[in-house]
């Protein structure tokens, strides 16, 4: 905030897993919620993801690249309206390099998954890890709008220790080596904190992985 008398800084949240506030501008945050708004559009639009359990997450979603349904991947929309997976632009892999390469120095891999996720502002997501690939490469992370907080665990349990990080409209969070596979989750979202001047309700995460598949 313009408010502040720091700076947010850039912080190592955990071993591999850096925190790197306000990387995209105002400009690309723009750029890149008008392509999630296309993204959402059906066919193989946002949908209400249900666990095998029989549960729904409150968090709704869309997939590029690969299609991501509990706990697999495949090239339709299996568990919606069954057409193909939106294609993975490559313009979102060379951001998910640079991304990579900024926060933790790591060298380029092929990106070719977005997990999009919408929160309003009574959506949560459970703490979980990111195994469902065959790739290690770091995950991703890019927030638009609403202000959340973001629980980065360990890779051994649900249970602490982890660390609360307030992730903002404009932030990256990238976790890798030795976090690649640590529990993480959104216990909170601060509804009515996005940027006035984005113009979005709710809360957007853009997830970029590689699948290795």
């Amino acid at each position: 905030m313009d408010s502040e008398l720091f700076p947010r800084a850039r912080t190592e949240v955990a071993p591999g897993a850096v925190h790197v506030p306000d990387w995209l501008d105002t400009a690309r945050q723009r750029e890149l919620l008008e392509a999630c708004r296309e993204w959402a559009r059906p066919p193989a639009g946002l949908r209400t993801v249900r666990t095998p359990g029989g549960g729904t997450m409150t968090a709704r979603q869309v997939c590029l690249g690969w299609h991501w349904y509990p706990y697999a991947y495949a090239r339709t929309v299996v568990d919606g309206d069954g057409t193909p997976v939106k294609p993975f632009p490559d313009w979102l892999g060379d951001l998910g390099r640079d991304a990579a390469r900024d926060a933790l120095g790591a060298e380029p891999v092929p990106y070719d998954i977005a997990l999009i996720n919408f929160y309003d502002g009574d959506a949560r997501m459970g703490m979980h890890r990111d195994s469902d690939e065959k790739s290690d490469a770091p995950v991703v992370s890019l927030s638009l709008g609403d202000t959340c907080v973001f629980r980065f665990g360990n890779p051994d349990s649900r249970a602490r220790p982890y660390t609360d990080v307030e992730l903002r409209s404009g932030d990256l969070f990238v976790f890798g080596g030795p976090s690649r596979l640590a529990y993480h989750g959104v216990p909170r979202v601060h509804a009515g904190t996005a940027p006035p001047e984005l113009g979005l309700t709710g809360r957007l995460s853009i997830t970029l992985r590689a699948s290795g598949l």
